[in-house]
């Protein structure tokens, strides 16, 4: 940090010398895999710090053109300037998180991660079984290693030592995933009851409804409900669901959603919305889809769950935020 006063200070300084003024220092970098430790020792040190979303930056359309480190800084001063002269739609700034709330995501994240760790190990064991003629094993039993020892190949012979030792090997790797997952959902639930007792926070009213748990609120609520949104349209955009229409002349059709925000709340959402209409189905937005889904002649069911997860999104955001509750939704405990 010392490092950087010193570097500004020069700067400043080097400016003064030239122009006989001092100058506030004002200073764009690309969001990236840094994080956003770069952003808040540059506000400690009282400078002007704006992270930029790299992909919202205008650049050619030619097929192949120039890119160097200089050219993308010459563009991110352009942007900068166009930003702070106000100009509309030059780029999109990102909002950086607090250090709290950007560790509390990483639980979900990772949680994410092991996962699906521990898919590839249970497509690995049951790989290896069937090229020896081996169906129906299941490594998350908790029978694995009994069963190891049944097992016969498809031509009725006991599994070979060495396969057997490498099986044995990636259950020993697979049972590992699976207690770090428990530790990890119990730190989950954990912070999840914390937040029950302390406050009706937004992750304690995700909770009370019906077809939403533990899982899906903590994900809602670490990626996206957490923050401030001044509408709709907003939030929707944060999670990528928001419509991209294309209009020229006398084009005007549809692209789809933009898939320009946030890929674990929209990927979330897409599932959330699917269980809504399992525990939710006399709902106003479940009753929405239906009407849709018929209206189309039964067609075009993956683009309407699409448009139902934009509708819920909207609607957990006045839920969390206002109290509005969604109309006809079930809440846990209550009776029909």
């Amino acid at each position: 940090m010392g490092a950087i006063s010193l570097g500004c200070a020069r700067l400043q300084e080097k400016a003064r010398a030239r122009t006989g003024r001092t100058f506030p220092i004002i200073v764009i970098h690309e969001a990236g895999l840094d994080g956003f430790w770069i952003d808040r020792v540059l506000k400690n040190e009282g400078i002007e710090s704006h992270v930029v979303d790299p992909a919202s930056v205008a650049t050619s359309r030619r097929r192949r053109r120039a890119k160097t480190d200089k050219i993308d800084g010459e563009a991110l001063v352009r942007t900068l300037l166009a930003y702070k002269r106000g100009e509309p739609r030059v780029c999109a700034m990102v909002k950086a998180p607090t250090p709290e709330e950007e560790d509390r995501r990483r639980l979900c994240r990772e949680r994410k991660v092991l996962i699906t760790e521990r898919v590839k190990h249970v497509n690995r064991l049951k790989g290896l079984l069937f090229s020896q003629g081996v169906c129906g094993y299941e490594p998350l039993r908790r029978n694995r290693r009994r069963r190891l020892d049944e097992l016969r190949t498809g031509d009725g012979r006991p599994l070979p030592k060495h396969l057997k030792a490498q099986i044995s090997r990636e259950l020993d790797r697979l049972e590992l995933w699976l207690e770090q997952i428990k530790v990890v959902e119990t730190e989950r639930d954990a912070l999840l009851a914390a937040q029950q007792i302390a406050a009706p926070t937004s992750a304690a009213m995700l909770l009370a409804i019906k077809g939403i748990g533990p899982d899906f609120a903590a994900i809602l609520w670490s990626e996206g409900l957490f923050r401030h949104f001044d509408n709709r349209r907003q939030i929707a955009s944060y999670a990528g669901l928001a419509p991209t229409p294309w209009k020229s002349g006398s084009i005007d059709r549809e692209q789809g959603v933009s898939k320009a925000g946030n890929p674990r709340l929209r990927t979330t959402l897409i599932q959330l919305a699917w269980l809504w209409l399992r525990h939710q189905p006399q709902s106003a937005l479940a009753l929405w889809f239906e009407e849709r889904v018929v209206r189309n002649g039964g067609r075009l069911k993956k683009v309407t769950i699409v448009a139902l997860a934009r509708k819920l999104l909207v609607a957990l955001w006045k839920y969390v935020t206002a109290g509005v509750v969604i109309e006809g939704a079930v809440m846990k405990g209550a009776s029909r």
